[in-house]
């Protein structure tokens, strides 16, 4: 299987580093093929053209980040703690890759419809692990069951992503992990004086 190779985990990595820098439109298969230390042809070998690596990029990042937050958030009792620890891990995990922050802020909203459909694909485990805190949230009554669900999980994944998409519009210049307790602060108990 061709992620089990040194050489795609390469191209895959420099695919970060070269996007990030140089935008998707201006990263030329032949400047991820150079950053990754192979020829270009070998590129073909992993990939169809330079839509496929970006897909790839995405899919294997997006893949590790949600195995580690599911990790994560299982061995947490309460729903609010699982949540919070998403928020954490969705932080911090974009603030300690800056190129992959980029990317996946910036880069990846310029693409194509069809590749936004295959984006949206990879992104449903993530958005199934959010619907299931939602579910046991409201299972443990902590979570409101008159609202609909699928708009939670849409208010939830659109404030983590719009929180990282400012951070990184702002050059990074402030604590993005350190918003994590006031944006589950916010998303809990939302804006109204009780």
């Amino acid at each position: 299987m061709k992620k089990n190779k040194p050489k795609y985990n390469l191209i895959i990595d420099a695919a970060v580093d070269v996007i990030a820098e140089n935008g998707y439109h201006g990263s030329q298969v032949s400047k991820i093929a150079k950053k990754a230390g192979v020829a270009d042809g070998t590129i073909y070998l992993y990939f169809k053209n330079k839509e496929d690596i970006l897909v790839s990029v995405f899919e294997e990042k997006m893949g590790q980040f949600i195995e580690q937050i599911a990790s994560a958030t299982s061995q947490r009792e309460t729903a609010s703690d699982k949540l919070l620890t998403l928020i954490q891990m969705h932080f911090r995990q974009l603030a300690a890759n800056h190129h992959l922050a980029i990317v996946t802020q910036l880069e990846l909203r310029q693409s194509n419809l069809t590749l936004r459909h295959q984006i949206n694909s990879i992104l449903k485990p993530y958005l199934d692990v959010i619907d299931g805190i939602i579910k046991e949230g409201i299972e443990q009554k902590i979570f409101r069951n008159d609202m609909n669900k699928q708009l939670m999980r849409q208010m939830i994944f659109g404030t983590l992503d719009e929180t990282v998409t400012n951070w990184v519009m702002n050059e990074e210049k402030y604590d993005l992990v350190g918003l994590a307790p006031a944006v589950h602060d916010l998303l809990t108990k939302g804006i109204m004086v009780r």
